[in-house]
């Protein structure tokens, strides 16, 4: 279901976008920009779902429903959520946004694990993903692409037939593999259903936000940073802490970093 457009300018609003931006190449950046410093990639509502054992569907892949969740606790999702509610926002802006289906290339043949969103514009595509958090859109075209920049910079290009794209975590450089460019609604979804038994998501605090030069956020159950010359620091952390990153450094509610659970020991993948 389309965003109504009440939500729109909310979200617009929350964002710290004064007006809608024209459907181009500088209101894309605007848009992009801003959601990488506004709308965290995080686990925090997946953790406290599937802690409570819920069979309810996972949050956030309800575009409205993500949004009302951001707009009150500051909270964003993993993947699927929050790819799928970045899709339909451009798509209220006016923007050619279609979801797309990519790998994390964790294993040595693992299978597709990750939305993304592909904007065509003039003739051109563009990746956003908003869980990379690279900044600005990144063309994808016959040739190598990047974004330069020493914190969240990427780096596309086709090996063989297959497009990666390159990034950095905050624990070690990683390729992400492009393996459609157009998925439904319906596909977001059930592909976040298949992680409800089993995702490196599911166990501990995973966080990532764009703040000033630098990105800040927590992996395996530590704090996490990369600074303007993109030096990657990963120290433990304890709950206090963590409360203060959440709810000081990246935005999110008291009451929605109080109901996190604690950290738990991540079991080992299914065959």
């Amino acid at each position: 279901m389309p965003l109504s457009q009440a939500l729109v300018e909310r979200v617009l609003e929350g964002l710290g976008l004064d007006r809608a931006p024209q459907p181009d190449r500088a209101g894309l950046a605007r848009v992009y920009d801003a959601w990488c410093r506004k709308v965290p990639f995080d686990n925090v509502l997946k953790r406290i779902h599937i802690a409570s054992g819920s069979p309810a569907p996972l949050p956030g892949d309800a575009p409205a429903e993500f949004f009302a969740a951001w707009l009150r606790h500051g909270v964003g999702g993993t993947c699927w959520a929050g790819n799928g509610a970045l899709a339909s926002l451009l798509r209220a802006l006016g923007f050619s946004a279609e979801r797309g289906v990519a790998t994390m290339m964790v294993g040595p043949d693992p299978s597709p694990n990750h939305g993304t969103v592909i904007v065509h514009l003039d003739g051109h595509r563009y990746l956003v993903d908003a869980s990379i958090l690279h900044g600005e859109p990144l063309p994808l075209g016959p040739e190598e692409t990047s974004v330069a920049h020493p914190a969240w910079g990427v780096r596309a290009a086709l090996e063989g037939p297959t497009r990666f794209v390159h990034w950095l975590p905050f624990h070690t450089k990683m390729a992400c593999r492009i393996d459609a460019e157009t998925a439904s609604t319906d596909e977001f979804r059930e592909r976040h259903e298949m992680t409800r038994g089993w995702s490196p998501f599911n166990h501990s605090l995973s966080a990532r936000l764009n703040r000033g030069d630098e990105v800040i956020g927590a992996a395996f159950g530590q704090r996490g940073h990369i600074d303007a010359e993109g030096r990657i620091t990963l120290r433990p952390f304890d709950g206090d802490e963590r409360t203060r990153l959440l709810v000081d450094e990246m935005g999110l509610s008291e009451e929605i970093a109080a109901a996190l659970p604690a950290d738990e020991p991540m079991p080992p993948p299914p065959r």
